[in-house]
């Protein structure tokens, strides 16, 4: 039972990206692999069956499901666009939860998605129930990781001038 709870998290973990701004999402095409289905055709139609229950709970769609382009290559070494969306959470949530029930791997992933979402909700009840000297200290480490982040990556793209770096991100706001 440990070894699939484990493979559960493993294989929806290491699909998860996260953006400059520490947001967690999710491909759709690397999520159809995961699910283990073959044709991107039949899972559109999951994807779409999510948007309307996205819809109909009153989520704003293009929130949780953003379309994006990226380039595929083919047999033949031809370059072209193919649709792919960048999910968040929920939006995995949903999807999962209209798949194919079948396959032992949407169990899973269904377990994951529902467990993960309940954690976050909770998280955001604690965060809501501290004082407002304890939401600063809070976000305040928040900040402090993300500029640590920042200027890892930015000390990686060769950036040397911290002190101008930073200053054009402050004019840039």
């Amino acid at each position: 039972m440990n070894e699939i709870k484990e493979y559960n998290k493993t294989i929806f973990e290491s699909i998860k990206h996260t953006d400059e701004f520490g947001n967690e999402y999710w491909l759709a095409r690397e999520l159809q692999e995961a699910l283990e289905y073959k044709e991107w055709r039949k899972f559109r139609g999951v994807i779409d069956k999510a948007k309307e229950a996205c819809a109909n709970s009153g989520y704003e769609v293009l929130e949780q499901l953003v379309e994006v382009d990226k380039l595929s290559k083919r047999n033949n070494n031809a370059m072209v666009k193919i649709e792919d969306f960048k999910l968040s959470r929920y939006a995995c949530y949903l999807i999962v939860q209209n798949s194919d029930p079948r396959k032992e791997v949407v169990a899973l992933g269904q377990t994951y998605f529902a467990v993960q979402t309940r954690r976050q909700e909770l998280t955001e009840k604690e965060y809501s129930e501290l004082s407002e000297d304890e939401k600063r200290f809070y976000q305040r480490n928040l900040t402090k990781k993300g500029n640590y982040s920042l200027n890892q990556t930015a000390k990686k793209a060769g950036v040397k001038n911290f002190d101008q770096f930073h200053n054009a991100g402050y004019k840039g706001l």
